[in-house]
């Protein structure tokens, strides 16, 4: 099924299911994804069909200049913008200047859009990076990923490194003492010959009483949306989303809802 790339670094702004007029800014490949996942409904395709020939990740100062740029030329033309997000083809904090990307990033931010936050879309694999830690602890909205309690199921959406397990996940994100975003993309139908549904109760359930260990400031689901590299995937009812948030909120925990 088709899927597509980002083909610049800063792209938008657009506006945003869950974040509203978002800045989009792209630190990967622009002709290639490159991830430490293989999300089966990752809207950028396939590890295997789109695979850079080696990485390459766009060098800080290049970033800075584009985002200048592009913040100037916005606030001159009093273009409103609510956030800059952080996402793009692959996983954004597998680049080696994070780090300094962020501190650029909130500059730039201060100086010319102080009001606006600064969000970043992670799978959470990089959190036992210090650096990496230490950069989403400054930030407004860390939105980390959880698909499931399940190693098993999580291995069918995500298809993580061998070495993820759920527990360190679990550990890494609860020392962030409850400043992060937790998402979970939910969805159902099939991988080849596997059904696939983590939105079933025995799912919901489990995954919630991660959260209540996790403790997270605010919870965002959401289903597919666009065109997904595998077929036989199907969205997740924005009722049964609802009837899931409704769950959440009784354990105390802010919980939105995108369909």
């Amino acid at each position: 099924m088709a899927t597509f790339l980002f083909d610049k670094i800063i792209f938008g702004p657009v506006k945003s299911r869950r974040l509203g007029v978002s800045l989009g800014i792209n630190l990967l490949p622009t002709d290639a994804k490159l991830c430490n996942f293989d999300c089966i409904y990752c809207e950028c395709g396939r590890n295997e069909s789109n695979k850079p020939e080696k990485a390459f990740f766009h060098p800080r100062s290049t970033v800075s200049y584009h985002l200048y740029s592009k913040l100037k030329s916005m606030k001159e033309e009093n273009q409103p913008l609510d956030v800059i997000t952080y996402a793009g083809n692959g996983e954004p904090t597998l680049h080696p200047e994070f780090e300094g990307i962020m501190e650029d990033t909130r500059k730039l931010r201060d100086q010319f859009f102080p009001n606006v936050r600064i969000a970043v879309l992670s799978n959470a694999t990089n959190l036992h990076n210090e650096k990496v830690f230490n950069a989403l602890q400054t930030i407004d909205d860390n939105i980390l990923k959880l698909d499931s309690a399940f190693i098993e199921t999580i291995k069918l959406l995500n298809n993580p490194p061998t070495n993820f397990t759920v527990e360190k996940l679990v550990s890494n994100l609860q020392k962030f003492n409850g400043k992060l975003i937790i998402q979970t993309l939910f969805v159902k139908g099939y991988y080849g010959d596997i059904e696939i549904d983590n939105s079933t109760e025995k799912e919901v359930l489990a995954w919630i009483e991660l959260l209540k260990i996790i403790k997270p400031q605010k919870v965002m689901i959401y289903t597919i949306d666009r065109d997904t590299p595998t077929a036989g995937l199907e969205k997740v009812p924005v009722e049964k989303l609802n009837e899931i948030a409704n769950l959440v909120e009784k354990n105390g925990m802010k919980t939105m809802v995108s369909a």
